[in-house]
């Protein structure tokens, strides 16, 4: 099957293995061989399918408009599944009509399928979340330090991730997200990392010992996988298939950071526990998120041998 993708950041071209800024839609690219085209230039070729990325910022896409070179079209879920219920009424209505023209759609979450099958598709997919570390090892020692997944803001959930780090007597270190405020290099006992590729990210956040992402706004969960690659256990919300595959000791309900702040008081004290969950997470990255897996679960949800 002859397979590209749509997005707003495409140049109708396919990236290298090595490309700085592998993110999961690019890691999908690579996975298929599939190039990544523009939203509004279609290339001079056919494809069996399309997959469209809606831009979050501007959702007035028209499916018909990727028709014309794809056999069928597909929709890919940016970010939650709620989130287009912040745009204007008119986009809303446009959205939803987005998604009951395409031939199915794609979620990031098995906790997202009744969500869009409640708004009767009637053909939703698990995309599952891919990261493909090519040339990047994953850091086999112990390391130090706690690394929260996100910023001060309801998206990201950094006030409640940052309590639970206090819970016990470590460093806290924080990556610098599109959504960082200002006043956020003002806050005492955060490190904050500077902006850095993706490649950059993944080789840095091997250098840590827990990580804690207590994130409400669930999408790929790409900060989940990221650690477990590495080892690193993290904290996070249920809800979630990256923490919940791959982090099973470590998750909690939505909002349970009583149980949350228990669990980062054991990590720290009971180095059997630690490193239990550190061997799950790292085995369960190879049972479930490997790019093998992957492909399996792309063949296996579109019934090809």
């Amino acid at each position: 099957m002859k397979v590209t993708f749509f997005s707003e950041t495409g140049q109708n071209l396919k990236y290298p293995r090595n490309f700085p800024n592998a993110r999961t839609e690019v890691a999908w690219c690579l996975a298929l061989d599939a190039p990544m085209c523009h939203l509004q230039n279609l290339p001079q070729e056919e494809f069996d399918l399309g997959i469209v990325i809606i831009p979050k910022s501007n959702p007035m896409v028209d499916i018909n408009h990727y028709r014309q070179i794809c056999k069928n079209v597909a929709v890919m879920q940016e970010g939650p599944h709620w989130y287009f219920q912040d745009y204007p009424v008119a986009q809303q209505f446009h959205y939803y009509e987005t998604l009951t023209s395409a031939d199915w759609v794609y979620c990031h979450n098995t906790s997202d399928l009744k969500y869009y099958r409640g708004l009767a598709l009637k053909d939703v997919r698990v995309m599952q979340s891919l990261m493909i570390p090519a040339g990047l090892e994953p850091n086999l020692t112990e390391g130090n330090g706690i690394m929260i997944g996100g910023n001060f803001v309801s998206w990201y959930g950094g006030f409640d991730s940052f309590v639970v780090a206090n819970y016990i007597d470590s460093d806290i270190y924080c990556p610098s997200m599109g959504r960082k405020q200002k006043s956020e290099d003002e806050i005492q006992g955060i490190t904050y990392l500077p902006y850095m590729s993706w490649r950059e990210w993944i080789h840095t956040l091997g250098s840590f010992k827990i990580g804690v992402h207590l994130m409400r706004t669930h999408a790929a969960g790409t900060f989940a996988m990221n650690c477990a690659f590495h080892g690193i256990p993290c904290i996070g919300y249920h809800g979630l298939d990256t923490q919940e595959r791959l982090h099973p000791m470590t998750t909690v309900e939505i909002g349970d950071l009583e149980k949350a702040s228990q669990i980062i008081e054991r990590l720290d004290s009971d180095q059997e526990f630690y490193d239990a969950c550190s061997l799950v997470s790292r085995q369960h990255f190879q049972l479930y998120y490997s790019e093998e897996n992957w492909l399996q679960n792309w063949r296996t949800i579109h019934e090809l041998d």
